[in-house]
């Protein structure tokens, strides 16, 4: 079953897109792109329910800081979450989307069963990002490390024709550094995303540089799945998470060893196993 529907949070439409049935598990980021990462096998047994935050719909208006900070997006999800009129959810996050699913779970606890994490790092600072990209050039093989001059090398043409899919083209451009096999043609899971770049270099550019996603952490006790893509250049390395797994033992870290930035596309199989696993635990 596949059900579209939306409500609106101060003026901005959210698209809901529900697939399957059974236990919800509420995936906060596109609800165009994100559908396409998982499997149909989990479809079949779990209820996926993704929606759009605002920074992937169009504005209702000239907006203002005041309109997209993370308290309004973490007030968006509750406000997705009674209006299907769910009591508890499994809240999933990828990547930048993971700050938003455990700030939602840290407010809302309550109604917050599990927490699953992927491919995030534990900060999203010019520092973090710098160490990645030394990590990139210290480890990545030859070839990954010429793919990825050749693509980035095409970026600002990308930019420049349509600025306003920055976003989208630099996803699609460091490749090279998402997926496990670095040949791999991405372009086309970003059909028909659209992007509002205020909001989104607010969001990845400022709030989450300065987010601490331990502040708060000690008092949220449900379980939390984090998974990782060893070849996961774009939050390397998986290492970064040693200190916090170590110090909140609610935190079980899982580490895809033939992925990249998206396990649930590139390792189906082994994921599915993983997050099976980790919805039938206590």
């Amino acid at each position: 079953m596949n059900t579209i529907k939306h409500i609106v949070c101060d003026g901005f439409q959210l698209n809901i897109n529900i697939k399957g049935s059974g236990s919800p598990i509420l995936v906060v980021g596109s609800s165009v792109y994100y559908p396409r990462l998982f499997s149909e096998t989990l479809y079949k047994k779990y209820q996926f329910i993704f929606m759009d935050h605002r920074g992937f719909v169009k504005p209702p208006r000239t907006l203002k800081p005041e309109d997209y900070t993370l308290d309004k997006i973490v007030s968006d999800i509750e406000a997705v979450r009674q209006a299907l009129q769910l009591s508890n959810v499994v809240i999933l996050g990828h990547s930048g989307h993971a700050f938003m699913a455990l700030e939602y779970a840290k407010q809302y606890s309550e109604h917050v069963d599990k927490v699953i994490l992927l491919n995030a790092a534990p900060s999203n600072s010019r520092e973090r990002q710098e160490g990645s990209q030394l990590f990139f050039q210290r480890h990545a093989s030859k070839e990954r490390e010429a793919v990825l001059q050749r693509d980035m090398a095409l970026l600002q043409e990308d930019i420049n024709r349509d600025p306003e899919k920055r976003f989208v083209h630099m996803c699609v451009r460091t490749g090279a550094m998402s997926f496990y096999d670095y040949q791999f043609e991405g372009a086309y899971l970003w059909d028909g995303v659209y992007t509002n770049m205020q909001i989104i270099d607010y969001l990845w550019g400022e709030c989450f540089a300065e987010l601490d996603i331990t502040e708060g952490l000690d008092k949220l006790n449900k379980p939390i799945l984090l998974g990782l893509g060893r070849y996961d250049y774009l939050v390397a390395p998986v290492s970064l998470w040693d200190s916090i797994s170590q110090t909140f033992p609610q935190i079980q870290k899982v580490i895809f060893e033939h992925s990249g930035h998206n396990p649930m596309f590139e390792e189906e199989g082994m994921f599915n196993e993983v997050f099976e696993a980790f919805m039938r635990s206590e």
